[in-house]
């Protein structure tokens, strides 16, 4: 399987990688969706973007099996974006998908198991009127299954 972001996404869109007449287009509609994916606290904490067909998923969310479901996330929001279905039967049904995966998403990586391989942070699940615990870091998540609050240690 190919790891290139641009080149797989074309792909299940149904176009092909030498086609690159919309490749501008698909790449911002990327881009876009990784600004999301950064809210939801799936890849790197300072955000993430591409440029071309050289950045890779591993880059994005590195080798963790439960962050598989980004690459069918990403191609339903560009599906969506890009080339939406003619009908709204289909698009609620794409959009129920997504629904789905942003829930499944947030909470593995709420879960307080989980760790960022690009900032190299742990999500600590703590409530928010106590301190972090001795072994975290400056940089490292909190978060309050409660309120749903989360912070930052500094």
């Amino acid at each position: 399987m190919n790891d290139s972001i641009l080149t797989s996404t074309k792909k299940m869109v149904g176009i092909e990688a030498d086609y690159t007449a919309f490749d501008l287009d698909i790449i911002n509609h990327i881009n876009t969706v990784f600004t999301v994916l950064t809210q939801l606290g799936v890849g790197p904490s300072l955000g993430f973007m591409i440029e071309d067909d050289t950045s890779t998923w591993s880059e994005f969310i590195g080798t963790d099996p439960r962050l598989n479901s980004v690459k069918t996330y990403v191609y339903l929001r560009v599906r969506l974006l890009f080339d939406p279905p003619t009908t709204s039967y289909l698009i609620n049904a794409m959009q129920e998908q997504i629904n789905m995966l942003e829930w499944r998403l947030n909470v593995t990586v709420d879960s307080g198991s989980t760790t960022s391989t690009q900032d190299d942070v742990l999500v600590w699940e703590i409530d928010d009127h106590e301190p972090f615990p001795e072994d975290a870091v400056i940089g490292d998540v909190g978060f309050d299954p409660v309120t749903g609050d989360v912070w930052r240690n500094t």
